[in-house]
């Protein structure tokens, strides 16, 4: 286990490249599980996350090559159905094995699944979804054992009481390309990486239409192909270094970046003074001036995304004046404000809304990251506070972000890894 160790006050400049999205790849991978030859997925980023599902593919029968950022797998042995609790427990995201094996091998057992602490997050969706496909499932001894011929098309709703579920999107949308008929599924996750696993099931031949939108239409088809696809660039990871630039009151352009992805985020950091300048594939994030406070909720895409809630609340804890932000879709999402306690933030918890009152600086402490997005948040907390911070588990951080530490080198910040002595 690993810490980080950050010398805070040095402003970022420089630039640096974007990822590909974890999020898009993790269930593009999983759908080599319906694809009939080799499946080439390119700009994948090398995190514990992609290595996790890389390995209970490969106990699932998948083959995988990894060369450079570029992952090719391919399917095998269609025998086993089984996803077992040791590797699912690691992370939420191996739940989309669920749907592509129901769909190819009839059958799927797989344990339910772990990942970061942020709340209850049921997949009661998914198996709704699945069942309104023809799927017979119930749930063991902490596995959901899932049956089912030929699934068959049929009209489905995915909405919930957050929103809309984006994990139960892609696996629902997955499986329903293989069922016979057609398949209507309302209230479907809008989000950049639903529609970049849309466009490679398209490339490898499935019928789907309306993605993009809370309706899609698929035609089911009796088979699908091997594709190459390029995975998008992670709109997290982009948020996150936009809101170090800001917070270290430094200067930075980022690449591989897509406006389009960013709207919300890019609305809410303007209105706090924060200048950016697009470009057809980069953005120089500047801060010249104060930081202004804000009101912000997080919610369903294309609104502000509960993946930036953690970080956005760093940047707010040196922002004068007061701020609010209100997590509708993880309402629990909170772990990271008791640690912004202990480095000098006046933070109030009330609910699924946190209220902020902004300090002239932050003081460097020993922390302990939670989860993955609340780990970022304590990064970028560090890189403006003074002194020294140790952030202790940084495991989580990367489950979710490549590199993180020599991107952060690159701009400036002295942001050193080394063993943990905490357990």
């Amino acid at each position: 286990m690993d810490r980080f160790i950050i010398q805070g006050g040095r402003p970022l400049r420089g630039t640096v490249q974007i990822s590909g999205s974890k999020n898009a790849a993790l269930p593009m991978m999983a759908a080599s599980l319906v694809a009939s030859g080799p499946l080439q997925l390119n700009q994948v980023p090398d995190l514990a996350d992609v290595r996790t599902l890389a390995a209970l593919l490969q106990s699932l029968g998948v083959e995988s090559e990894r060369h450079a950022g570029n992952i090719v797998l391919n399917c095998v042995d269609n025998h086993s159905c089984r996803a077992d609790y040791e590797l699912v427990r690691r992370m939420r995201a191996s739940i989309c094995v669920l749907g592509p094996l129901l769909a190819k091998r009839r059958k799927a057992i797989v344990s339910l699944p772990g990942g970061c602490n942020i709340g209850h997050r049921p997949i009661d969706l998914h198996l709704m979804g699945l069942r309104a496909l023809g799927a017979q499932i119930q749930i063991e001894n902490g596995y959901v054992i899932a049956s089912a011929g030929r699934l068959k098309g049929a009209k489905i709703s995915l909405g919930g009481d957050q929103g809309s579920t984006v994990t139960g999107t892609c696996n629902v949308m997955t499986a329903a390309c293989l069922a016979t008929g057609t398949t209507v599924i309302d209230s479907a996750a809008c989000e950049p990486e639903v529609v970049d696993l849309g466009n490679l099931l398209i490339a490898m031949g499935a019928r789907i239409e309306g993605l993009g939108t809370s309706q899609l239409v698929i035609d089911g088809v009796e088979d699908l192909s091997g594709a190459t696809h390029t995975v998008i660039p992670d709109r997290i990871e982009a948020a996150t270094l936009m809101i170090a630039a800001a917070i270290t009151h430094g200067e930075i352009t980022i690449e591989n970046v897509r406006a389009d992805h960013l709207t919300a985020v890019s609305e809410i950091l303007g209105q706090m003074g924060v200048s950016m300048a697009w470009g057809s594939n980069d953005c120089r994030i500047t801060l010249s001036g104060p930081l202004q406070p804000v009101e912000c909720q997080a919610v369903p895409y294309p609104g502000f995304p509960t993946d930036v809630q953690a970080q956005l609340t760093a940047l707010l804890c040196l922002t004068f004046g007061q701020s609010t932000v209100t997590d509708k879709v993880f309402p629990s999402r909170f772990m990271h404000v008791s640690e912004l306690l202990r480095m000098g933030a006046n933070i109030r918890r009330d609910g699924d809304s946190a209220f902020i009152s902004g300090v002239t600086s932050l003081s460097g402490a020993h922390v302990m990251a939670s989860d993955l997005r609340a780990s970022a948040a304590l990064v970028l907390a560090a890189l403006a506070a003074r002194g020294e911070t140790v952030i202790h588990r940084i495991y989580h951080l990367d489950r979710g972000y490549e590199q993180l530490e020599l991107k952060l080198q690159s701009l400036g910040a002295s942001v050193e890894r080394s063993p943990d002595t905490v357990a």
